[in-house]
């Protein structure tokens, strides 16, 4: 039985304990509130002035203009984009730490680097979706294709010998080769270079004959007639290059395979900050001054955030998964 003694020391813990608990519910709330109150950095895979760089420059502006903090680009170079993703995700789960990634980094990327010490998608919580940019089809105008029908027959004809090119083992370009070989039936020889302008020298040299890659980059080789443009490989048509088909309706219905851009945190980062730059990221993309910067890029917004977002993320593991495991992708 309490003790009258008892019953008063309870009363007298009760405000404080009332206090304590309205205080841990006020937490998150007021940690949104304050963020960001420091620089924010956001870390990159690759090299400046590649085209993820320049997006992380975009939203990283975007984002500051929004929430009142400088938003700093940190290049991180190497292993597919996984030194800056294993960075972003050892740091503190704070907000202050943000990463701009590719398919290539959070999908790929551990399946090419077993002994990866992080996997991606689960130490980096995704914030937002920003968008995609279509790759096209391209090939030397010596190559005797025009349509994609063109290319899955010569490919089915040299048994194996068609070569392509790409930026390099892995990246969205190799990938894209690979869903078009899977999907067609055929077989056809890789051969990686050490990034985009490397391959693209050598297809229009004639050194290779084929190749997908961004379709901002090829648009001006495609214009001129120094490339044939196939392709792109989006789910629509590109508004940049109109008379180019999409894959899918070319002869491979539902091809999909573009290079997309999204941002992440660390694992365990408050479910308001998350909130927060996902807003923020939204809004920016709303904008049509940011709007027509990205869509110069080729970029196609599409800003999906939570559940949506996941399970976007969770689909193209699948898929990418599956072209990853079947063409044996390994490192270079």
């Amino acid at each position: 039985m309490a003790t009258r003694k008892t019953l008063a020391a309870m009363r007298a813990a009760l405000p404080g304990a009332l206090a304590s608990a309205c205080l841990m519910w006020m937490a998150p709330a007021a940690a949104s509130d304050a963020y960001p109150n420091q620089t924010v950095r956001v870390m990159v895979g690759f090299s400046a002035g590649g085209a993820v760089d320049n997006v992380a420059r975009q939203m990283g502006k975007a984002l500051s203009q929004r929430l009142g903090q400088p938003f700093v680009i940190e290049n991180q170079a190497g292993a597919t984009g996984t030194i800056a993703a294993e960075s972003t995700a050892r740091a503190r789960a704070d907000g202050y730490t943000l990463l701009l990634a590719t398919q290539s980094t959070m999908v790929v990327a551990p399946r090419m680097y077993p002994k990866l010490r992080i996997k991606p998608l689960q130490d980096l919580k995704p914030i937002a979706l920003v968008g995609s940019v279509p790759l096209a089809l391209v090939s030397h105008p010596s190559l005797p294709v025009k349509t994609v029908a063109d290319v899955i027959a010569l490919a089915r004809k040299d048994g194996g010998n068609l070569i392509y090119a790409s930026s390099g083992a892995g990246g969205p370009q190799h990938l894209a080769a690979e869903l078009f070989a899977s999907m067609a039936g055929v077989k056809m020889a890789h051969v990686p270079y050490k990034g985009e302008a490397n391959a693209i020298a050598d297809l229009l040299g004639n050194h290779v004959p084929l190749m997908f890659s961004n379709l901002p980059t090829l648009l001006p080789y495609i214009q001129s007639g120094q490339l044939r443009g196939i392709a792109v490989s989006g789910k629509s048509r590109a508004a940049s290059a109109p008379d180019l088909p999409t894959v899918s309706e070319a002869g491979l219905p539902g091809f999909d395979a573009e290079t997309w851009f999204a941002l992440f945190a660390p694992n365990g980062t408050p479910a308001a900050v998350i909130d927060k730059l996902a807003a923020a990221t939204q809004d920016a993309l709303k904008d049509p001054a940011l709007q027509a910067s990205l869509a110069a890029q080729g970029l196609t917004i599409n800003a999906l955030r939570g559940p949506a977002l996941d399970a976007y993320l969770k689909e193209q593991e699948t898929t990418l998964g599956k072209v990853v495991e079947s063409a044996g992708i390994e490192a270079d």
